[in-house]
């Protein structure tokens, strides 16, 4: 101080402190982390049995970034980014590999298993993002219904499928450029003899796209989606060439034989293709910065999402009528078929079209991820400083950034086909659990059900569960039908069971998903199907994620959540906001939001605890 002038020193570099990554009591001094790990097993219990409440995520994770995001997107910009979300690595590079080693011809097939399971996922998505619209996503909707814990193996999962479907759209990335520059895909890559054929090729264009990808996602999400919009208007003229080009060089032959490799091939290609409706809940993320999220996400999800199955299915037809499924080329498919039938010019026009596709998918993703990880870092699962939002450009740029790093790695190391196959298993596993916290949503409310319709809806729920299990495993083991015979009816019974003798508790305000509990009992099912179609070194490599995101959990995820909890607790307690246990019975009105959601919140009964 100088007499009445006070004088600021700024310093240089990062000023980021402890407090930004670990501030909770648990991490005050060594003996209070000793201490938080001997009561580890009692956190674990209280974290276990108690649920998020849809206004705490919609007001009070949101008021823990500091600033709020930026409200200016509409159902136009969510059709865009749903459909810029999707249609990229997945169609381009995905179809080609499918079709030459699993379905053949009847990969269109496969394209339609894995859309109708892509769809049923899309409603169930669009009841919760119109009632909980924050960015989130499924990890909001999961912790709302199932519990912090649930939520967070979740939420390893939701970080998993973005940096593993980032990392293998930039790989593929560099294969189309590769093509535009009429060269091997390899060439633009430094071949590293000493590591495991599988991560030896290192992609330096790839983690250069990321980067540009980066930038662009951290400066505006409206510019983002503008961006995006051009793209993919783009990408859509270069997909009606290719259809419209390709069947005029048609070969009705080539589709002979139709299903080379049985039945079996076309599900296993439908869960290796899932990876090409991946995208889609990164639309989700983005109803925080939905003006109006009940008008403009039901329709941006549904309608991007049957534009992408249709254009999918096109195309699909017509890469396997211009060459023959063995001949087809599994890293630039459409490219090699158009030379393989004297257009060579218009590989220069796939290739294009493919990585504006690409593109578009890339920062859909880098939008999507960011906000998905600053939600998770709202209820300090993960260190708080990524939960910051930016106050000039209203975005999340810490997480941008970590997200965009860990991308780049993989990116740099990973085979396209290795990530794939591990990103369906990631994306298949959270599906199933929001459809499961969809019925949960709908037919458990504290003090609403009775004890005995809880027992029957449970039981109906385990009978779902367990023969949409029994359903995969059996698929994957053997070839035989007669387990179908009992499993399949099975699961009949438990749906209708549920839809005939449980009464629903809860009715949806705004939008809700039709044919419950049917739509999301069959989403349940068919994502546990296309699970048993995946192979074994994918769950294996899935096995050990699970158990590194477990350790983190234990060690520091769980001790920064129970600590910011019982704070929130204590805050509570001090203005008569009374917060318990899902199975005290206690019910608690929803409070509307001050920010212009209030009519996306109703004041009904909800789940219990921060």
């Amino acid at each position: 101080m100088e007499g009445d002038q006070a004088v600021g020193v700024r310093k240089r570099g990062c000023s980021c402190t402890k407090d930004d990554f670990l501030p909770e009591e648990s991490f005050k001094s060594w003996g209070n982390y000793v201490k938080a790990l001997k009561e580890t097993s009692s956190r674990f219990v209280d974290r276990v049995t108690t649920r998020s409440m849809d206004s705490t995520e919609l007001v009070d994770m949101k008021a823990r970034s500091q600033h709020e995001m930026k409200k200016t997107l509409n159902w136009w910009d969510l059709i865009w980014f749903g459909m810029g979300a999707v249609v990229g690595a997945g169609i381009f590079v995905l179809t080609g590999l499918e079709a030459k080693q699993d379905a053949g011809p009847a990969v269109v097939l496969s394209y339609v298993v894995s859309g109708i399971s892509a769809m049923l996922s899309v409603f169930c998505y669009t009841e919760f993002a119109v009632e909980i619209p924050v960015a989130g996503g499924s990890f909001a909707y999961l912790r709302v219904e199932l519990g912090d814990f649930m939520a967070f193996i979740a939420a390893g999962n939701i970080l998993l499928e973005y940096v593993i479907g980032g990392a293998a759209v930039a790989r593929a990335w560099t294969s189309y450029f590769a093509t535009l520059c009429n060269r091997d895909a390899n060439d633009f890559r430094i071949h590293a003899h000493g590591l495991s054929p599988d991560y030896s090729h290192l992609d330096l264009i790839a983690v250069a796209v990321l980067i540009v990808i980066c930038l662009i996602a951290i400066l505006s999400t409206k510019g983002s989606s503008r961006l995006n919009y051009i793209a993919s208007i783009v990408h859509f003229i270069v997909i009606l060439f290719i259809i419209i080009a390709g069947l005029t060089k048609a070969d009705t032959k080539n589709y002979t034989p139709f299903v080379p490799y049985g039945a079996r091939g076309i599900f296993k290609a439908s869960a290796v293709l899932f990876f090409a409706y991946v995208g889609f809940d990164a639309v989700s993320t983005m109803a925080e910065e939905t003006k109006n999220p009940g008008r403009d996400i039901p329709i941006g999800l549904v309608g991007s999402m049957l534009v992408t199955t249709f254009l999918y299915c096109l195309l699909a037809i017509t890469l396997c009528l211009m060459q023959n499924y063995k001949n087809i080329d599994k890293d630039a498919p459409f490219s090699v078929a158009f030379e393989a039938v004297g257009m060579g010019w218009a590989k220069y026009v796939v290739a294009a079209g493919a990585l504006k596709g690409m593109t578009s998918v890339l920062l859909v993703g880098a939008v999507g991820q960011a906000r998905y990880l600053t939600h998770i870092a709202r209820t300090h699962m993960m260190p708080p400083w990524l939960a910051q939002v930016n106050e000039k450009t209203g975005t999340p740029v810490n997480a941008t950034v970590v997200m965009t790093v860990a991308t780049s790695v993989i990116a740099f190391f990973s085979d396209l086909d290795i990530l794939s196959k591990l990103l369906s298993i990631s994306t298949l596993f959270i599906f199933m659990l929001v459809a499961l916290a969809l019925l949960v949503r709908r037919y458990y409310v504290s003090e609403v059900t009775s004890e005995v319709n809880k027992i029957k809806f449970l039981s109906c729920l385990a009978i779902i569960l367990g023969s949409s299990i029994c359903i995969s495993v059996y698929w994957a083991s053997t070839d035989d039908w007669i387990g179908y015979a009992v499993f399949v009816p099975i699961w009949f019974l438990g749906t209708f069971v549920l839809w005939y003798f449980v009464p629903q508790a809860k009715t949806p305000k705004i939008w809700g998903v039709p044919l419950v509990p049917w739509l999301p009992s069959a989403s349940i099912a068919i994502n546990m199907f296309l699970l048993g179609s995946i192979d074994r070194a994918s769950f294996e490599r899935f096995a050990v994620w699970t158990v590194v995101i477990l350790v983190y959990y234990f060690l520091f995820g769980l001790h920064a959540s129970y600590d910011t909890a019982k704070e929130s607790e204590k805050k509570g307690a001090g203005d008569g906001t009374h917060l318990k246990r899902i199975e005290e019975g206690n019910v608690s009105s929803v409070k509307d939001s001050a920010d212009g959601n209030a009519n996306n919140v109703s004041a009904v009964p909800t789940k219990d605890s921060v």
